[in-house]
C-alpha cells in the first residue's frame, strides 16, 4: 500500500499543465495567443508557428530569410483588404488567425494565407523605413545605388500582395499539383523557459498598485521574465497564479532543506520567500519593490536578492531579532463591504496608513517604532506567513529563555529582565540586588508615552492591589516587542491550540 502511494504522490508531481494564454505587449497595447507548460521546475512558453513537414522547403521571396519581416507591398482597390481601411503598404504581417509569422518565411506566410479559410484576421504594424522601398513599381529592383549589382532589395522582395500574387509567387492550381510541394503544418514551439525556482510573480503594473486584470508576470531569479501573461477569464488567472506559485513554493521548501542541512539545528531556516515592500515617502514615483524575506534562527532578514550561499547571510539589507518584531495582519481582500466584515469579524489591525487598494498585507514591526509593510499575491501566502512568524517567534523565546535590557527609574540604572520561566524581574545593575518580581499572569496593563517611557501595572497576589512600575528605556518598541512575544510563547507552551485560534488569516480561508 505504501509503495501504490508513494507512486501515486510522484505521479502527481509530474504532472504537466498546459493551457491557453494571451502574451500582452503593454508598450504597443497588443496581445497574441501563446501556449503554457507548467512543470514542476520550469514554465514554458510556447507560440504557434508553421513548419514544413515534409517536400522543398524553397524560400527565395524574402521573409525571415533576409531578416526582415514579411511586409504588404500592394492591395488591389476594391478588395477585401482594401475595403477594411485598417491596412496599409508597408505594414509588416506579424499575426495571421493567431499564428505569430515574425519569423516565417515569404512562402510560408502565403501558404498561411491562402489556406486560411473566408475570414482572415491578421495582426500588422507599421514600418517607418518600409515606404521608400515599396514605392518602386512591381517587378522593379531595389534602390539604385553606384555599387548596385542589379538585386532586388530583400525588403522589396518579401512583400506580399493582398487579394492578388505575391512577388515571384504564382498560386498553383489544385488539378495539377506541383511536383514535391512543401506541406506545412502549425506546431506549437518553446521559445522561452522560465526556471521557477526562487522566481516570483507580481499581478500588478511595475512599482505601483495597479492591479492588472486578469493577468500577471512570473519572473526568474536572474531576471527573465515571461512577459504579461493574460487570461480570457478571472478563474483561469487564478488556477495559474495558484498552480505556479505552488510550484514555487515547493521548490523553496526544498531550498530550505538543502540550507538547513548545512545550519546547526538552532540556526534552521523556518520559512523564506519573496512579497512585495511598500517604500517609505509618498513622494516617490515606485511605490513598492520586491523584497526576499526569511526567518533563519534567532533573526528575521530583509533581502533585495535571495541568499544563495552561506555569506549571503550576512549581507541582508536588515536583519532584527525575532523576540523584538511584532507581526500584524492589516488587509485580506479588495472588496470594500468584505474588508468592513473582516475588520468587525476578525479583529484586524487599523493602525497602520493604509492608502493603497492591494489585498494580503501584513507589516513587521521593529525597534525604535519603525515598520515593514508588506503585500503578497495569495491569501495562502498569507497565513503562511502568519504561521511561520508565530512558530519562529516561539521557537527563539524557547532558545533565548530570557532577555535583558538597560532602564533607569528614579535617576538610578537598572536592568530588566524578561525571563520565560520566572516572569519579570528588575535588578539594580551595579549590585545586583532584585527590585521587585512578578509573574506573567500578574501584568495586568500597561500604558507608555510612545517615545521611551512605561508604566507596567501588576497585581500584588497577597494584597490583590495593582502596583505601578514606571520604567524608562532607550528603544521602548523593542522592550514592549519582547514582552509581547514571550507572553505570546507562554501561553502557547500552555495551549498550542490558542495560537491557531487567533490565525486570522487562516479564519478567513476556512470562512471561505
Amino acid at each position: 500500500m505504501f509503495i501504490y502511494l508513494n507512486f501515486c504522490f510522484c505521479a502527481l508531481l509530474s504532472q504537466t499543465k498546459t493551457g491557453i494564454a494571451l502574451l500582452y505587449d503593454e508598450v504597443s497595447e497588443n496581445a497574441y495567443d501563446i501556449r503554457l507548460k507548467l512543470t514542476k521546475e520550469v514554465l514554458t512558453i510556447q507560440k504557434q508557428d508553421v513548419v514544413c513537414v515534409s517536400g522543398s522547403d524553397h524560400s527565395a521571396n524574402g521573409g525571415a530569410e533576409h531578416k526582415v519581416p514579411v511586409v504588404i507591398s500592394k492591395m488591389f482597390k476594391d478588395q477585401a483588404a482594401d475595403q477594411t481601411g485598417m491596412l496599409f503598404i508597408g505594414d509588416a504581417i506579424m499575426q495571421v488567425n493567431g499564428i505569430n509569422v515574425e519569423s516565417a518565411t515569404h512562402e510560408e506566410v502565403v501558404h498561411l494565407l491562402r489556406n486560411a479559410g473566408d475570414e482572415v484576421t491578421i495582426t500588422v504594424q507599421y514600418l517607418r523605413e518600409a515606404p521608400s522601398f515599396l514605392k518602386l513599381p512591381l517587378g522593379s529592383p531595389g534602390p539604385s545605388s553606384d555599387h548596385s549589382s542589379g538585386a532586388s532589395s530583400p525588403l522589396f522582395d518579401s512583400g506580399l500582395h493582398l487579394n492578388g500574387n505575391s512577388i515571384n509567387t504564382a498560386p498553383s492550381s489544385p488539378s495539377s499539383p506541383i511536383a514535391n510541394e512543401p506541406k506545412y503544418e502549425k506546431r506549437w514551439l518553446d521559445t522561452l523557459s522560465v526556471p521557477l525556482s526562487m522566481a516570483r510573480i507580481s499581478r500588478y503594473k511595475a512599482g505601483t498598485d495597479k492591479l492588472r486584470s486578469n493577468a500577471f508576470e512570473v519572473l526568474a531569479l536572474d531576471g527573465v521574465s515571461t512577459g504579461i501573461l493574460q487570461f480570457y477569464t478571472a478563474q483561469e488567472s487564478a488556477d495559474w497564479l495558484r498552480a505556479i506559485s505552488t510550484n514555487i513554493s515547493d521548490l523553496t521548501l526544498q531550498n530550505m532543506k538543502m540550507a538547513n542541512k548545512c545550519c546547526s539545528p538552532s540556526d534552521q531556516v523556518i520559512h523564506m520567500g519573496w512579497v512585495h515592500e511598500r517604500l517609505e515617502g509618498t513622494d516617490s514615483s515606485q511605490l513598492y519593490k520586491f523584497k526576499f524575506l526569511a526567518l533563519k534562527g534567532s533573526s528575521f532578514y530583509v533581502f533585495s536578492t535571495p541568499p544563495v550561499s552561506t555569506l549571503d547571510w550576512v549581507r541582508a539589507e536588515k536583519i532584527y531579532n525575532l523576540c523584538e518584531v511584532l507581526f500584524k495582519i492589516h488587509k485580506l481582500w479588495l472588496a470594500d463591504d468584505c474588508w468592513l466584515q473582516a475588520n468587525l469579524y476578525l479583529g484586524i489591525h487599523q493602525d497602520f496608513d493604509l492608502e493603497d487598494h492591494r489585498p494580503y498585507c501584513f507589516s513587521v514591526m521593529v525597534g525604535h517604532g519603525k515598520s515593514h509593510y508588506f503585500n503578497v499575491e495569495l491569501c495562502s501566502e498569507l497565513a503562511v506567513w502568519e504561521k511561520s512568524f508565530q512558530r519562529a517567534i516561539f521557537l527563539e523565546v524557547q532558545r533565548t529563555g530570557s532577555k535583558t535590557y538597560m532602564c533607569s527609574w528614579q535617576g538610578d540604572t537598572l536592568c530588566f529582565t524578561v525571563d520565560f520561566a520566572l516572569g519579570f524581574t528588575c535588578f539594580d545593575s551595579k549590585t545586583k540586588n532584585v527590585l521587585w518580581r512578578f509573574k506573567f499572569s500578574q501584568l495586568k496593563g500597561s500604558s507608555d508615552d510612545g517615545k521611551t517611557k512605561v508604566k507596567l501595572l501588576f497585581q500584588n497576589l497577597d494584597t490583590k492591589q495593582i502596583e505601578t512600575k514606571e520604567l524608562e528605556f532607550q528603544d521602548l518598541t523593542a522592550v514592549l516587542h519582547c514582552i509581547h512575544s514571550f507572553i505570546a510563547a507562554k501561553v502557547a507552551s500552555v495551549d498550542p491550540v490558542f495560537i491557531d485560534s487567533q490565525s486570522i488569516a487562516r479564519k478567513y480561508m476556512y470562512s471561505n
